[in-house]
C-alpha cells in the first residue's frame, strides 16, 4: 500500500472518535508500530489535529479536511505561485496562512518522487525565492515541449542547455538539464536563473543525454 493510501486511510479511521492504538493500527494495517507512530506525526505536522501520544492511542478532533485530490504539473504549479505569492506578501495573518497551508502540503507530498533531493535540501529556502523563478517556468516548459535549446544566465554563469524535465521539491522548482557547456547533467534551480534566451534549432535524444540517462546515472 502507498504511504498516501495508508495516511487516507488512517484519518477515516480516526474519524470515528474513538481512540485506536498504534498496536492495532499496525496490525490491520500489516506495518510495524513505529511506522504508525511516524504517519501519526505526519498527519499532525500537516494540520490534522490527531490527539494522543505513544503507548495510549490517538484520535482526530473536529477539523476541515479535504478528500484526496490528483493534480496535474500545472494545477499544481499554479497552487505554489499562489502560495508563494502570498507567502511573500505582507498581509499579516494571510501570509502566515499561505506558509502554513505550504507546510502541510510539505508534509504530505509523496515518497515516491523518482530521484534524490539535489544537495540545497527540502523546503529550506523562503517563498520569495522560490516566487522568483516562476516568471521563467513558462518559457522553460514550452522549451521542454518543443524540445529547444536554451541559454541560462544565473548568477556566477551562463549556460546552454537542453531542458528535459521540471521537478519540486518543497517550495523550490528545478529543471533537469543537460549542459552543453559542462557536457554533463546539470538540475538547475528555476529560481536563481536571471535569464533565459532559447537557441536556434531543436534537440534530438542521443545516449546518454536523455532523462532516462539521468535518472539511471
Amino acid at each position: 500500500m502507498k504511504r498516501a493510501d495508508r495516511l487516507y486511510q488512517l484519518m477515516q479511521r480516526l474519524r470515528d472518535g474513538q481512540l485506536h492504538t498504534a498496536e492495532a493500527m499496525a496490525q490491520d494495517l500489516d506495518v510495524s508500530v513505529r511506522t504508525i507512530y511516524r504517519d501519526m506525526e505526519t498527519l499532525a505536522s500537516s494540520g490534522v489535529p490527531v490527539e494522543g501520544a505513544r503507548g495510549y492511542g490517538y484520535t482526530i478532533g473536529a477539523a476541515i479536511t479535504l478528500p484526496p485530490l490528483n493534480l496535474t504539473e500545472g494545477e499544481f504549479q499554479a497552487l505554489h505561485l499562489a502560495l508563494a505569492t502570498l507567502g511573500a506578501a505582507e498581509l499579516d495573518q494571510l501570509s502566515l496562512d499561505a506558509r502554513s497551508l505550504a507546510n502541510k502540503i510539505d508534509a504530505v507530498l509523496p515518497e515516491e518522487t523518482g530521484t534524490t533531493p539535489p544537495p540545497f535540501g527540502f523546503a529550506t529556502d523562503s517563498f520569495a525565492e522560490a516566487a522568483r523563478g516562476f516568471a521563467h517556468m513558462p518559457a522553460i516548459r514550452a522549451a521542454i515541449r518543443a524540445r529547444q535549446k536554451l541559454r541560462i544566465t544565473t548568477a556566477d554563469s551562463e549556460q546552454d542547455i537542453r531542458p528535459l524535465h521540471l521537478e519540486y521539491w518543497g517550495r523550490i522548482w528545478t529543471c533537469i538539464c543537460w549542459s552543453e557547456t559542462n557536457r554533463d547533467f546539470l538540475p538547475l534551480r528555476v529560481d536563481r536563473i536571471t535569464s533565459l534566451a532559447p537557441l536556434p534549432g531543436l534537440f534530438v535524444d542521443e545516449p546518454g543525454k536523455t532523462l532516462v540517462d539521468y535518472r539511471g546515472a
